[in-house]
């Protein structure tokens, strides 16, 4: 389990950049509150402005692909069967190669959260789409590593 910023190239070789985006992933959560107070008021649900733009953006998904990449060989490297990890905000639960891959996302963007159950299965709940369904839980496939 970490957080992931240290497979992060922008946070580990150029301080600046990491600084700017910071900025910019600021103004747009804040956009994301206006625009999210008047879907309210207009009967919709919530909607992240960020999450959308991250996926559509070309060199944003090659940077998360690298990133999870990245997580997955030091994982590899070290042994593991997986590895949960935070830092791009963005839930997913998989298996990369042999390495079973899990990212949490966020609470306050993606209003997602990692569960451990009681039998030890692990599941992403997705509040947004709880929240839309209204009495379901939507949960990613949880990614599993192969019995030796």
């Amino acid at each position: 389990m970490l957080h992931g910023d240290e497979f992060d190239a922008v946070v580990q070789h150029a301080r600046w950049l990491a600084l700017l985006g910071d900025w910019a992933y600021r103004a747009l959560l804040a956009s994301n509150t206006a625009i999210n107070q008047v879907r309210r008021r207009l009967g919709f649900g919530y909607w992240s402005f960020s999450a959308f733009a991250k996926t559509r953006v070309k060199k944003a998904l090659q940077f998360i692909e690298n990133f999870e990449q990245a997580v997955a060989a030091e994982a590899r490297r070290r042994g593991v069967d997986g590895v949960i990890c935070g830092h791009i905000h963005k839930a997913e639960s998989r298996m990369i190669g042999e390495v079973a891959y899990i990212n949490d996302g966020d609470w306050v963007e993606s209003c997602t959260a990692l569960v451990e159950h009681q039998d030890g299965r692990m599941e992403i709940l997705d509040w947004g789409k709880f929240h839309s369904a209204a009495a379901a839980v939507v949960s990613l496939p949880v990614a599993r590593p192969r019995a030796a």
